[in-house]
């Protein structure tokens, strides 16, 4: 298997962006991608691209990877479309990496868009709850915060995690996202104005909750013997893993553990040669504070029930054992669903080559990203490693 190195990465500015639409948040992505390669040779064309996409609202429900590639140099080559939920762009960055690690390719591109704000408040209400369980769940009215205060409730009552635990989350977050000049939210807040927010779904507040985003992210995987054209900094993916779960709660074993995360992040780790000791930052799905602090526990950085402790302490901010979500995650930087794995590699792009500016994590090597769908039925986690 042929090593696999990410040689440019852009995404748009994330937000309520309502003069654009997914094809031109796609072109804003691209373009930003394009400007990020050392050695401005390239032709614009990729050999196959992958891009995730929910396909939020309707909006071109079929052949949106044409949509999307026509406006390129990279019109006329194979593409389709991803679809794994919010894991959508995660998933589409496997897929590419697994073609160009077999030799089914050497140019790739892996991406993601999603367009949300257009659409009313129950209109975006169906589309994210179809992510989640369908037959039960949501003909039942449990809304996708209600299924995250469920799994917040039960980690309270398992591990004593508090309010306090999920505010030092947002806080956090919050604090990275205006240092992010691309993030949807772009100002600080503090723990009292966490803990006043008024409640979405109990235990969750207003700033325990990710906004509704539009953005799009695009990556540019090349094989190894290809890289020198591109770039003399690349990014190596060195681990790939994915897994899926359950759709519904009541399936699972637990609700206080991802086991989706879990069995993708021990793929990763085994497929890198590494564990979760050696990683220096981790963009995590920040979905709801409490995915924060669920998936440190499952990709290995803390104990089970420790998360919120860990997060209380500093110990997930720049200075700490693990530096998680230095773009502002989910909850700052944005969500939007189908662009989110895609986006989350784009910090680490930036983060381990050095030009993450103001949110730049001191001497980082190792990093991981994770990419949740729904409530946790699919996972994707990949390793990134900088240019030894």
């Amino acid at each position: 298997m042929r090593r696999v190195a990410l040689v440019a990465a852009g995404m748009s500015d994330f937000g309520n962006r309502p003069t654009m639409t997914p094809a031109s948040l796609f072109r804003e992505a691209w373009d930003r991608m394009a400007a990020s390669i050392d050695k401005p040779a390239w032709d614009g064309r990729v050999d196959e691209a992958w891009i995730g996409t929910v396909g939020f609202g309707g909006h071109q429900p079929g052949n949106s990877a044409a949509l999307f590639l026509q406006a390129t140099p990279s019109l006329g080559a194979p593409a389709q479309r991803v679809e794994n939920a919010c894991a959508s762009s995660g998933f589409a960055i496997r897929d590419a990496a697994l073609a160009v690690q077999s030799g089914a390719c050497d140019v790739a591109l892996a991406a993601g868009v999603e367009s949300m704000n257009p659409y009313s408040r129950d209109h975006r209400g169906y589309w994210l709850g179809v992510s989640g369980d369908t037959e039960v769940e949501r003909m039942a009215g449990l809304t996708f915060p209600g299924v995250y205060a469920l799994m917040a409730r039960a980690h309270m009552d398992a591990y004593g995690t508090t309010g306090e635990h999920l505010a030092a989350v947002s806080v956090k977050n919050h604090r990275n996202g205006a240092r992010n000049p691309h993030a949807q939210f772009r100002k600080e807040i503090t723990t009292a104005k966490a803990l006043s927010s008024p409640l979405v779904a109990d235990p969750l507040r207003l700033f325990d909750c990710c906004g509704t985003t539009d953005g799009a992210a695009c990556l540019l995987l090349v094989a190894e013997e290809r890289v020198g054209a591109f770039t003399d900094r690349p990014v190596w993916l060195t681990g790939v893993g994915a897994a899926t779960d359950t759709l519904a709660l009541h399936d699972r074993r637990s609700l206080t553990a991802v086991e989706a995360t879990v069995r993708a992040a021990r793929a990763a780790y085994e497929t890198a040669g590494r564990t979760a000791a050696d990683v220096d930052l981790a963009e995590v799905h920040d979905c709801f504070t409490i995915a924060e602090l669920v998936a440190v526990e499952d990709l290995g950085f803390f104990p089970k029930g420790k998360g919120g402790p860990a997060a209380a302490e500093g110990l997930l901010d720049h200075g700490g054992d693990v530096v998680v979500n230095p773009s502002g995650g989910l909850k700052a930087k944005g969500h939007p669903l189908g662009a989110t794995g895609a986006g989350q590699a784009v910090e680490v792009f930036h983060q381990l080559r050095g030009t993450a500016d103001d949110r730049q994590v001191e001497g980082a090597r190792v990093a991981l990203t994770h990419n949740v769908g729904g409530s946790g039925a699919t996972c994707a986690v990949h390793l990134w490693e900088a240019e030894p």
